[in-house]
């Protein structure tokens, strides 16, 4: 997916997904279904963020309007996993309602809850509010920064320390590594047959060539390759553990409420300016920033917010609205 000018990220654009080996194509598209502030505007509803990494559906924070944005953008209802970063209205208001229309919908399969530690027994009386039981299991995981709340085949998705008025936590879902380039004329070379022993090769087999002999896939196969890194902070001031966990990360969405003329009022309620969350991206040295929980009081023209980060951050700055997917590339996918 492709960038404006003016960060905007562009919208129904054709990703040219195709469908080779598994390790190669696995697509991990984000829509951010609520980019706004703990104010909802006609333009950006309250924080809620979906992740589609090849399948497995990921909400992180579900605020007040969530199950509208997923109809109106597309993503469905049928998440696995929500990721609940504190317990602020604007986080969470959305997931009495969200429950209740999957039951309407018949769902069957659990569905988990990943929260911060001491947050579980205040989730279970809001997914119970006004006397509705669901009618499929919703588990709460209470999982503490540092800790690992999901661990897929081949990601992770793991909790980070954030500093806001309560109890808070971002979360880094990061890759495992991918084999290396396959060499074709290298295999050819050696007396492969071209066709189900190059897969197999790429997949760490040994295999036999025409003449007899063993081919290994240290051969034909290079270093790996590593995977991507997707940061979410939700509410947070700038912090030196977001640096870490933001190492080359290939995007960062990063709380970004307020500009620096309302600097005062980002350290007061424990947010950050987009100078700031530019600044932590610059010194992650990520790839891409993302901009989020814009304040309702840029709800005319929120530029100036992506103009100071763009002013700290070389990379990619991008100011996303309410329904805007992006695809994140693997690293050096250009080169």
């Amino acid at each position: 997916m492709s960038v404006s000018p003016s960060g905007r990220l562009d919208r129904g654009i054709d990703t040219g997904l195709q469908t080779p080996p598994r390790w190669v194509a696995m697509s991990l598209r984000v829509t951010f279904l609520g980019t706004g502030g703990a104010v909802p505007t006609t333009e950006r509803a309250p924080s809620a963020l979906f992740v589609n990494r090849e399948g497995d559906r990921l909400l992180f924070d579900c605020g007040e309007g969530t199950q509208r944005g997923m109809m109106r953008h597309g993503t469905g209802f049928g998440i696995d996993h929500l990721f609940v970063s504190h317990l602020h209205g604007d986080h969470v208001l959305g997931i009495p309602g969200l429950v209740q229309t999957l039951g309407f919908n018949d769902r069957e399969d659990p569905l988990t809850i990943h929260c911060p530690p001491g947050t579980g027994a205040d989730l279970h009386d809001l997914v119970h509010a006004v006397g509705h039981d669901p009618a499929f299991e919703v588990r709460l995981n209470e999982v503490a920064p540092g800790s690992v709340a999901l661990d897929a085949d081949d990601y992770e998705v793991r909790a980070f320390e954030t500093v806001h008025r309560t109890k808070s936590q971002g979360y880094v879902l990061e890759e495992d590594d991918r084999p290396g380039r396959f060499d074709r004329p290298k295999a050819e070379e050696l007396g492969v047959p071209v066709g189900p022993k190059f897969g197999r090769l790429h997949a760490g087999e040994s295999v036999e060539a025409e003449d007899g002999s063993t081919v290994e896939p240290e051969q034909v196969v290079g270093p790996p390759r590593p995977g991507r890194t997707l940061v979410y902070t939700a509410d947070t001031r700038p912090r030196e553990g977001t640096v870490a966990v933001a190492a080359d990360a290939d995007l960062l969405v990063h709380d970004a409420t307020f500009a620096d003329d309302m600097a005062d009022r980002a350290r007061d309620t424990a947010h950050s300016t987009g100078r700031e969350a530019g600044e932590i991206a610059a010194r992650a040295d990520a790839k891409r920033l993302a901009l989020v929980h814009i304040s309702s009081r840029y709800a005319a023209d929120a530029s100036p917010i992506r103009r100071e980060a763009a002013g700290a951050f070389d990379g990619d700055v991008l100011l996303p609205d309410d329904g805007d997917l992006f695809e994140v590339p693997f690293p050096g996918a250009d080169e």
